[in-house]
């Protein structure tokens, strides 16, 4: 069951050869599921168009285009995606609640280890998601919101202070793991993660781990690191939500939804089937109960 599950999460969310662009697509010659049997664990989500008119054909006009763009919603298990309507998505997001989502309050968090190999992370079989973004895009900031306490993740004005894979335990039930930032480049040497090597051997490793929650920084133009990371992902079918942080900032004159609409766009490249992506802050609360609701149904489909 457990094998059964993460297939369908690959095969249907967002991951499969045919959702990517074709600069992204696994070799013809290579198997589309080639991870070790354990990691193929999951949900079946996909995208769908059900709310637009149709698919934009050829001769669709640019506003047409983005209109439909617009309304590709997350669809969760259990809901009809001819079905879905716009009262059914997550206030600043394309997720549809569906009959899994639930249990989305935290009650008790406790850190429990941290680890510098994939390998020495906790082996309870729990369900975990991970938390990654550039170093200063405010991951800790964003636990510390999600559990409604201060300084359960550290936070400070230093990018790369997160060395190590860090495992706090939710409700003694599921995990959050707040991995290394990357993309930092004025960090000293030493405080440099080879992201390569290190994150990325977790990922691939992993067969607990629920979702990435990939965090943007809706604050500042598309990054190219960001992209590089979603694309990444995307090729080893890690499944993923794009949560846009610091949406109560405006810099450089450009609205948070500015900057979230020009990279969807970028990605829109990349992926026929836009991934989910929520708007939070952790400054203002904006996202918070909407995203632990999303959570939720991930993981209390993934657990059954």
């Amino acid at each position: 069951m457990a094998v059964a599950l993460r297939n369908r999460l690959f095969a249907l969310q967002l991951h499969p050869a045919s959702l990517l662009h074709p600069s992204l697509r696994p070799s013809p010659h290579a198997p589309l599921f080639s991870l070790p049997a354990r990691r193929r664990r999951g949900p079946c989500f996909h995208a769908s168009a059900a709310a637009a008119s149709g698919a934009a054909g050829p001769a669709a006009s640019a506003s047409d285009a983005a209109r439909i763009f617009q309304k590709v919603f997350f669809v969760p298990p259990g809901v009809d995606p001819a079905e879905v309507s716009e009262d059914m998505v997550l206030p600043g997001s394309n997720i549809v609640v569906g009959p899994y989502a639930g249990h989305a309050q935290i009650k008790e968090v406790e850190f429990l280890k941290s680890s510098g190999r994939a390998k020495d992370c906790p082996k309870d079989g729990r369900p975990e998601f991970a938390i990654l973004g550039r170093s200063n895009v405010g991951k800790s900031s964003l636990i510390n919101a999600l559990v409604r306490k201060k300084e359960v993740a550290l936070t400070s004005k230093k990018p790369g202070k997160t060395q190590l894979i860090n495992h706090f335990l939710v409700n003694k039930s599921w995990y959050i793991v707040d991995l290394p930032g990357y993309g930092f480049a004025k960090a000293p040497g030493s405080v440099r993660m080879d992201w390569s090597a290190f994150t990325k051997g977790y990922f691939l490793n992993r067969d607990t781990l629920v979702a990435v929650l990939l965090l943007i920084d809706a604050s500042v133009p598309p990054q190219k690191t960001d992209l590089d990371c979603a694309n990444w992902l995307g090729r080893n079918k890690i499944p993923l939500t794009l949560v846009f942080t610091k949406c109560d900032k405006m810099k450089r004159g450009k609205r948070p939804d500015e900057n979230i609409r020009s990279f969807q766009e970028v990605i829109r490249e990349n992926y026929r089937a836009h991934p989910p992506w929520i708007m939070t802050s952790s400054v203002t609360g904006l996202g918070r109960d909407e995203l632990l609701l999303h959570m939720s149904q991930l993981r209390n489909y993934w657990d059954q």
